[in-house]
């Protein structure tokens, strides 16, 4: 790259980035909507249709802000990928530790199921939209 490539390339910053961190809290939020309404009911059965609703929406934001991050030019991906990393094994264990807790309260069968779904998107959302925040900012490689 030459130094007037160099020069008229936009700053991290200033660049036009997607809504890919909106999409993903979004989602983060309505996977967390949807394991307080399971929370609520134990330890009876709770109803499942509506969680289940609100992991369909989660899941297809989720999917909605990747998608858009794959369509990024000029992007500091050996970033994203080393802080996605990292921050996913981090909310793993958290994800795990609310799991458990769930399971000693004796939750079982379909709600358990849900509920384990619910915390692979909130381990997802979390390790995403932390690691899109940081390389969004970083000079991508030439």
């Amino acid at each position: 790259m030459s130094a007037a490539e160099a020069t008229t390339r936009p700053a991290p910053q200033d660049r036009v980035f997607p809504p890919v961190a909106p999409c993903v809290v979004v989602s983060l939020a309505l996977v967390i909507v949807g394991g307080i309404w399971m929370a609520s009911y134990f330890p009876r059965r709770p109803p499942l249709a509506p969680p289940t609703v609100l992991w369909v929406l989660s899941a297809a934001l989720l999917v909605t802000g990747f998608v858009l991050l794959a369509r990024v030019a000029d992007f500091a991906w050996a970033v994203f990928g080393l802080v996605w990393r990292w921050a996913l094994l981090a909310y793993v264990v958290t994800a795990g530790l609310i799991e458990f807790a769930f399971v000693h309260n004796g939750a079982t069968g379909a709600p358990l199921a849900l509920v384990t779904a619910m915390l692979v998107i909130f381990a997802l959302d979390v390790a995403t939209v932390i690691a899109v925040t940081v390389a969004r900012y970083q000079t991508p490689p030439p």
